[in-house]
């Protein structure tokens, strides 16, 4: 078994006021890194009801995210406003989905409403990447690795 060290927050922990916040981590999840920045910054500063409404609008593929870095050969859709190149990352919406219920029962834990709260920061960070190989004819094999995300949240009551 590998021990893993602490893994820290992005933003500063100190500055953070406790009585008003509520913070949640997953490490490690098995879902595209590319994905999940797009998500982050399309549901940053929601309120959180808003985040959760549009994130279940992405998994039954009913709003597409817009991707504004990793655009490259990514198609448009039409219901973007501003912004062209856009998809429906199911997996990792879901994955993001309940990480922010996992902030919410962390908030309702401290007795602060979850519906007034909105999120103040978001962000990821690489994860490990899990090595692994397909094998070829002639006794070749073909790297298959599989990335890994760790996603941050902080709520904060309005």
């Amino acid at each position: 078994m590998i021990d893993m060290g602490r893994m820290n927050y992005t933003f500063n922990v100190q500055e953070v006021d406790e009585e008003r916040t509520a913070k949640a981590m997953r490490s490690e999840m098995h879902i595209s890194p590319k994905h999940a920045f797009e998500i982050c910054r399309a549901i940053k500063g929601k309120m959180t009801e808003d985040a959760k409404a549009y994130l279940e609008d992405v998994i039954n593929m009913r709003r597409s995210v817009p991707f504004k870095r990793h655009k490259r050969d990514v198609a448009h859709r039409s219901d973007l406003v501003g912004w062209d190149a856009g998809r429906y990352p199911v997996k990792a919406a879901s994955e993001i989905l309940k990480l922010i219920v996992d902030a919410e029962n962390n908030a309702v834990y401290k007795d602060i409403e979850p519906e007034r709260m909105r999120i103040k920061h978001i962000a990821t960070k690489k994860g490990r990447t899990i090595r692994g190989f397909t094998p070829r004819a002639m006794g070749r094999a073909t790297p298959k690795n599989t990335e890994t995300v760790t996603v941050e949240i902080l709520l904060e009551e309005i």
